[in-house]
């Protein structure tokens, strides 16, 4: 690199330095300015050596993401230091005990929860799931380490376009997976609504760019709109002596994606594009009467959809949300969401738990109650824990709800629960002991099982008996990490005894069959009869759920199974995609090194010539490839992205891949033949299967078929789209099973 080169990106590192000491100004006391400086001075030195992946200078990320920490979370010093060391420690020669020397223990414990965990790893465990479990020890204790990980999160994702592409999409499945429910779970609406758009712009770049576009182009209109439909508010707030601000604030294009999505709908149907929110400025003490005040004028003018009616402002959502929503009908016959809340609820609403430390010392705490409830929830779930990580993680996602329940004790005290929640996880959350015994339930003074799904306003009474105890099937019934938690622990007990029993079983029976007793032996028992562990395979023994003669099966299995692989060869090659050595051939390249590998398609996204792909080592199957849009590619590149090879289609074969199609239309005489005609007939396709389901005139149906590649898929939609009647041709996910 030439002299001047070097010259400007020093003028570069000192311009954002000072831009971020610039927006830290305003909260900064004594010895802070100092503190941050002698931070970024540590940080400069420690990466000076580095760059990135686009080629700049590594200090460029820890100052963006201490710049994300000041302008778009609102941390503050602390937090901004930790932001300015986070790679230190796992990048650089500098270790914990200096950190904590030269910048206090709060910062070294945050900077300890994001460096990531080194060494190996069981098997069946995950790196990615074990940091993640050892980032939440930290912020059980300080919410900051994560607050200052979605900042790094948010800066990695928005230069993710300089990284190879199987990077990316680790990256990203990991973001969709977990740190994007987290940001909404913590009330970080804006970074949670960006980060799944840009999701979907490296996942389905061609749709994020179209409805990017069509957002872009309706924007004239749409402004045109909001003023018209806002006029006679404006007027009559101003009349009340309302200081307010309004705003019309599109819907995310994840949000609107996912609508198209889960409705089969187009970009022109989705009604409700956008929002329009009126900011009030108020005294706390008048802010839920100011919202309904609001309201009347709206519903004045408007008439409201009385099944959109929202009220956050009297009972908060568990992240702290605040406002009062209606939908309501303009004079141009559009539906239109109203949001009103005041300046305070509006800072909290973007920047989420942060904010609460604004409104500590007030009068109005109400609000920070749901989000201080919910990391003594994940306190209590670390506590509690000792499954494996990737276990843990799921059941940590699993609590990142984003609806609740909102259900009254007998004395009429408030519980929140996630949406879904049981009979059974109520009396958990009332105490241990009470939902040990659960017998059942009085919901409204009406008996319900423990497995009865809660409703807003239930108000609950627990009915228990000494003779009751957990079982197995609870778990199907439980939802909340606690009530599983303590489920399982009752469980283990009864079921290491089991084991215990099983062992003895196998020991005997294995002697009977003249086959020995050791780990291969067991684990391959283990695999046999399907499950996850050889302690499990024990248990189901000694529970009697396995009979115990089936072992004698796993004899004649090893002794057939050498010819039982030579016919899985033999019919894999005559099903699967053939490989011949013609240059023509379709091949799919696996790998970095880009190799012909043997492989399988998964079932549960059939993908074709022409998807982006991923390759996944499977335990017992090889490699098995999937879709990047995969229902199940979030989960298995968030929990085992060291499983993930690089996969790409070459050239283009006139091989079968079997594809899922969904139809929808009127239903007319004839229309069945005119669908297969096109098929069959024109376009020369095998069919696998079809099922047609016809209702009030509407007709859906669903046919699997064998095609070439993503070029004549398309071309089979665009056939099908012309046929009189069909209204919508749409491909379709096999299933959700993870294959």
């Amino acid at each position: 690199m030439v002299k001047a080169d070097i010259e400007e990106e020093r003028k570069e590192i000192i311009r954002r330095y000072r831009k971020l000491l610039r927006r830290a100004k305003p909260f900064l006391k004594d010895n802070d300015a100092k503190f941050i400086k002698k931070a970024f001075n540590t940080s400069l030195e420690a990466h000076k050596e580095m760059r990135r992946k686009t080629g700049e200078p590594y200090i460029y990320h820890p100052l963006a993401v201490a710049q994300i920490c000041v302008e778009e979370i609102g941390l503050g010093t602390t937090s901004i230091v930790a932001a300015l060391l986070h790679d230190v420690v796992e990048d650089t020669d500098i270790e914990l005990d200096q950190i904590e020397k030269d910048f206090g223990k709060k910062v070294a414990k945050i900077i300890d929860g994001l460096t990531k965990i080194s060494g190996v790893f069981d098997q069946g465990s995950s790196q990615q799931a074990e940091n993640f479990r050892k980032m939440l020890l930290t912020l059980s204790e300080d919410v900051r380490v994560i607050l200052v990980k979605l900042a790094d999160r948010l800066h990695n994702m928005r230069t993710l376009g300089s990284m190879l592409r199987h990077k990316q999409l680790k990256i990203i499945s990991e973001t969709i997976y977990l740190y994007a429910p987290l940001a909404h779970r913590l009330g970080l609406y804006t970074i949670k609504s960006e980060l799944e758009d840009l999701w979907l712009k490296y996942t389905e770049p061609s749709i994020y760019k179209d409805i990017f576009d069509k957002i872009a182009e309706s924007k004239v209109s749409r402004s045109r709109f909001i003023r018209s439909f806002l006029a006679p508010i404006q007027d009559e707030m101003n009349r009340s002596g309302f200081k307010f601000e309004v705003k019309g604030r599109p819907k995310s294009i994840y949000s609107i994606w996912n609508k198209m999505k889960k409705q089969n709908i187009p970009f022109e149907e989705v009604y409700d594009l956008f929002a329009i929110r009126i900011s009030l400025e108020t005294d706390i003490e008048s802010e839920k009467a100011a919202c309904w005040h609001v309201y009347s004028i709206v519903t004045d003018f408007y008439k409201p959809n009385p099944d959109r009616l929202r009220d956050w402002v009297s009972t908060p959502k568990a992240n702290g949300y605040e406002s009062l929503h209606t939908t309501v009908m303009s004079k141009t016959g559009k539906w239109v969401e109203v949001q009103i809340r005041t300046k305070r609820m509006d800072e909290i609403a973007e920047k989420g738990y942060a904010a609460h430390w604004k409104y500590k010392d007030g009068k109005h705490q109400s609000s920070e109650s749901g989000l201080e409830q919910w990391i003594g929830h994940v306190r209590e779930m670390l506590e509690q824990n000792d499954s494996n990580a990737i276990e843990f993680v799921d059941d940590f996602r699993a609590n990142l709800f984003h609806d609740e329940v909102f259900v009254f004790t007998p004395t009429g005290d408030l519980k929140t629960l996630p949406f879904g929640a049981t009979a059974l996880d109520f009396a958990f959350d009332i105490h241990t002991e009470v939902g040990a015994k659960c017998l059942g339930a009085k919901v409204n003074n009406k008996l319900v099982p423990i497995n009865y799904e809660l409703k807003n306003g239930d108000q609950i009474e627990i009915l228990t008996s000494t003779k009751q105890k957990p079982n197995e099937d609870w778990l199907r019934f439980a939802v909340t990490s606690k009530a599983k938690s303590k489920i399982k622990d009752t469980l283990k007990e009864a079921k290491k005894k089991a084991a215990v029993d099983g062992k003895e079983i196998v020991k005997r029976k294995l002697k009977q069959i003249k086959v020995p007793f050791d780990g291969e032996v067991t684990n391959q028992l283990r695999a046999f009869f399907d499950e996850k562990t050889v302690t499990d395979f024990y248990y189901k023994v000694g529970r009697g759920l396995i009979d115990p003669s089936e072992i004698r099966k796993y004899k004649e299995f090893k002794l057939d199974q050498s010819k039982t692989e030579k016919n899985k060869k033999q019919e894999r090659s005559s099903l699967g995609p053939k490989k011949t050595k013609k240059e023509d051939d379709d091949i799919l390249l696996v790998g970095e090194d880009m190799d012909r590998v043997d492989y399988k398609l998964a079932k549960c996204c059939n993908p074709i010539p022409g998807d982006s792909v991923f390759g996944f080592v499977t335990v017992n199957e090889g490699i098995k490839v999937h879709r990047t849009t995969c229902p199940n590619a979030p989960e298995l590149l968030s929990n085992h992205g060291n499983r993930v090879v690089k996969a790409k289609w070459m050239s283009q074969q006139q091989s079968a891949f079997l594809a899922s199609l969904r139809i929808i239309g009127t239903d007319r005489v004839g229309l069945i033949r005119d669908v297969t005609d096109i098929i069959s007939g024109e376009l020369k396709v095998n069919m696998r299967s079809i099922t047609i389901d016809t209702e009030t005139g509407i007709f859906d149906g669903r046919i699997k078929l064998y095609i070439n590649n993503t070029v004549h898929l398309d071309q089979l939609i665009k056939k099908l789209e012309e046929v009189a009647g069909v209204m919508k041709v749409s491909r379709e996910e096999e299933s959700t099973e993870i294959e």
